[in-house]
């Protein structure tokens, strides 16, 4: 994030002394990126925050992918991943199941109810969508409330937690990069400023303000921080539990351009047209080798003889993964697909809407659709609840015949 905040204490000017009440000094922490020739922040610890007392390995997981061999679209029904009362044992981080990854990226999905252990992802950022519940994201930045349609937005090795709220469980699709994740460039002046053509902007953007947790940074508690890293394991993966003497919520203040923030797909202006717009018209985020789109409830295409739905088309360098969160998707009926479903479309296989779809869309004016789009610029092979949720019959449907 290119854009300047100050919380809570900080001194008037950087890496000076900054005292303690009782006179000893706060550690100044610098996080920043691309080897500190990029956005950074300042934080401000009560203890050192590199402090360790214990460490052991943390199995993550199931990593494993397998390779869309044969080459199929397919149908991923997520909803059917966390059966009956399931959720009450899982929390959003340790209880993600691996829907589909690569070298780039990886698509996660949780149901949960328990809060989470500490975490931090030192492998890239995250991108964590909320389908429905509502929870706390306590970090080290402050806490952000967060509720159906945001997307939290978790800088590399944020040191965070899920708390969930309320009495509904907790749905979230994370997507976690291997690489940071941004607001589309041409969205952005040269100094990082939101342009006039882009569908979001500043005044959208939710970040953790006051006040900051400072939680348990008085008493000496050897508290547990489990962190995702590069190493040996499946996908160049693996978990170390750090056991660190003091809670690392114990920032007194902190400033830059480097925090997390939150977003929800409601503030999302759609780009729409006499006839109809291409992909790129509904992207909300970018990572090195992928793109985050989202469709939205939107007036459609309004030529006289538009065609609504998406014309057929080939991905020639994209995987398509489209998670359908709410509303009709007039491209889709009469596939099975629905609230909870991701389609998987692979590069090399041309797709478009399903037998019918086309003529019932003439003449329609809006669509009441709401969905998030990963496109990926390598191949994505499936994780063991891709394969899980798959319902093995999707890539018939254009056909009406199968093997």
């Amino acid at each position: 994030m290119a854009f300047y905040r100050q919380v809570g204490e900080v001194p008037r000017k950087r890496h000076t002394q900054f005292r303690r009440p009782d006179g000893g000094l706060y550690c100044e922490e610098l996080v920043g990126e691309e080897g500190f020739s990029a956005d950074s922040a300042l934080l401000y610890h009560r203890g050192i925050p590199s402090a360790l007392v214990d460490a052991r390995p943390w199995q993550l997981p199931d990593q494993t992918l397998t390779p869309n061999a044969p080459l199929l679209p397919r149908h991923l029904r997520l909803h059917d991943l966390f059966p009956g009362e399931e959720h009450k044992a899982v929390d959003a981080v340790t209880g993600r199941r691996l829907v589909l990854g690569n070298g780039d990226v990886r698509i996660s999905y949780a149901v949960s109810s328990l809060p989470s252990p500490l975490y931090r992802n030192a492998t890239g950022d995250e991108c964590v969508f909320v389908e429905r519940g509502t929870a706390t994201v306590q970090t080290v930045f402050g806490a952000l409330q967060v509720g159906p349609g945001d997307y939290v937005v978790l800088p590399r090795a944020t040191t965070h937690r899920w708390v969930p709220t309320g009495g509904e469980p907790l749905r979230t699709y994370a997507i976690e990069a291997t690489s940071h994740i941004t607001p589309p460039k041409r969205y952005l002046s040269k100094f990082g400023q939101f342009l006039e053509h882009a569908p979001y902007c500043e005044r959208d953007l939710r970040a953790p303000g006051q006040p900051l947790l400072a939680e348990g940074s008085d008493v000496q508690v050897d508290v547990q921080v489990y962190v995702k890293h590069r190493g040996p394991g499946p996908g160049g993966l693996a978990g170390t539990i750090h056991v660190v003497p003091e809670h690392p919520f114990d920032v007194v203040g902190w400033d830059g351009c480097l925090y997390p923030y939150a977003f929800n797909v409601a503030d999302f202006e759609p780009i729409t047209g006499r006839v109809h717009q291409p992909p790129p018209v509904h992207q909300v985020f970018e990572g090195g080798g992928f793109v985050i789109c989202n469709f939205v409830p939107r007036k459609v295409d309004y030529h006289p003889l538009a065609v609504p739905v998406p014309y057929y088309h080939a991905n020639v360098d994209s995987d398509e993964i489209m998670f359908y969160v709410d509303g009709d998707y007039e491209a889709r009926k009469g596939s099975g697909i629905g609230r909870g479903s991701v389609s998987v479309h692979p590069g090399g296989h041309s797709h478009g809407p399903q037998p019918g779809a086309v003529e019932r869309s003439l003449g329609a004016e809006s669509f009441d659709e709401l969905a998030v789009m990963v496109d990926t610029f390598r191949p994505l092979d499936l994780g063991e609840a891709g394969l899980a949720a798959d319902d093995g019959r999707y890539a018939w449907t254009w056909s009406g015949r199968g093997p």
